[in-house]
């Protein structure tokens, strides 16, 4: 074990798929304090992000004071899990988002949980949210996506490909992109965007079954303010809150912005 995850709360992990598929997964698992009947908190991070970044520390951080439970976890690809990046597809991070789920079920008692999205991770949340509730067992209390993402490589992606890109696409299975937030390129494959287009959501009317609340920054430059306006629509039979940051960019992780997140999943994890 190692604590290297932000708030020093131990790390194990656990194997996702069989065989040339396994890939090892690093999970931080942080344990409510006895009779705390509050919803434990479920941290689904951004496309190469991690478990360690400044939101989701801080998201350990309100469990740890309001006594109740917190799951957090590196994708494959991401941070200290294992598995190649390139490997990465929405399928692939939503089959390992649930096997952390169930894993927590079965050594934190998690039942009920609130599900924390940034970027990506709100994808992964909409996803995670129907599949948990075809199957049972684990009632979802809410829904908190920060700067949300659903269907970026088809809405976002695509839409706005160079003829340079494309022609990568084709030839070598990927592009790079150069991004603000690190020294390194980020990377998209023509697998990462087939199977997006298997897991659209903004399709039709989104049932989520629990309150949603919506933190997107209007000074965004990666997903612009609008396309939580139009995830709000289709979330139109939820209780749906949308709180837009007229200066908020795409991290929304300065304290101001931090605050607004741990007000948010308190009242869902306290079932306000």
């Amino acid at each position: 074990m190692t604590a290297a995850n932000g708030n020093g709360t131990p790390t194990e992990f656990i194997t996702v798929g069989a065989g040339d598929d396994a890939r090892r997964i690093a999970v931080a698992l942080q344990p409510a304090a006895g009779g705390n009947g509050l919803a434990h908190f479920v941290w689904l991070g951004g496309y190469r992000s991690d478990m360690t970044g400044t939101k989701a520390v801080e998201l350990a951080g309100l469990a740890a004071r309001l006594g109740t439970g917190c799951v957090r976890f590196d994708y494959s690809g991401h941070g200290a899990s294992g598995g190649a990046f390139v490997d990465g597809t929405i399928s692939r991070w939503l089959e390992e988002a649930l096997a952390v789920i169930d894993h927590a079920a079965g050594t934190l008692g998690t039942r009920r949980a609130v599900l924390v999205g940034s970027s990506m991770g709100g994808w992964i949340a909409l996803r995670a949210v129907a599949e948990l509730a075809a199957r049972g067992g684990i009632e979802i209390a809410g829904l908190v996506l920060i700067a949300p993402a659903p269907d970026f490589t088809s809405e976002l992606i695509e839409p706005n490909l160079t003829e340079a890109e494309r022609t990568a696409l084709a030839e070598r299975g990927q592009f790079e992109e150069p991004t603000p937030y690190g020294p390194d390129p980020n990377i998209y494959t023509r697998k990462l965007i087939e199977d997006g287009r298997d897991n659209r959501v903004l399709t039709g009317a989104i049932e989520t079954g629990c309150p949603v609340h919506i933190l997107q920054g209007m000074a965004d430059p990666d997903v612009p303010y609008g396309h939580a306006v139009r995830l709000m629509e289709h979330l139109s039979g939820d209780d749906v809150v949308l709180t837009m940051i007229r200066d908020g960019d795409h991290r929304l992780s300065r304290p101001q912005d931090i605050a607004k997140l741990l007000e948010a999943a308190e009242a869902l994890a306290r079932g306000q």
